[in-house]
């Protein structure tokens, strides 16, 4: 039990999580400022037209990335069975 493989595996499980997160939250953000630079250019502050395009980008890159996203924690998962004799032995 070598505190290598520990490193190993937190290092897989973080990149994991901000890939997962990163496909998300992105388009997310390239809406919000696209939105932020058209009230600011029409002098436009409503809440909902903040909202709720960011609302519906996040609920689309889910939609499409969703196969895409539990591909990538299957193999996570399988990578981290394959490393039970590493860790354990």
């Amino acid at each position: 039990m070598e505190p290598e493989a520990f490193v190993n595996i937190f290092q897989q499980a973080l990149w994991t999580v901000l890939l997962l997160v990163s496909a998300v939250i992105v388009p997310s953000l390239l809406i919000g400022l696209v939105v932020a630079v058209f009230q600011a250019a029409t002098s436009i502050n409503e809440q909902t037209l903040s909202f709720l395009p960011r609302l519906i980008m996040t609920l689309a890159s889910l939609g499409m990335g969703a196969h895409w996203g539990m591909g990538k924690l299957m193999e996570f998962f399988v990578s981290m069975i394959d490393q039970i004799p590493l860790v354990v032995g």
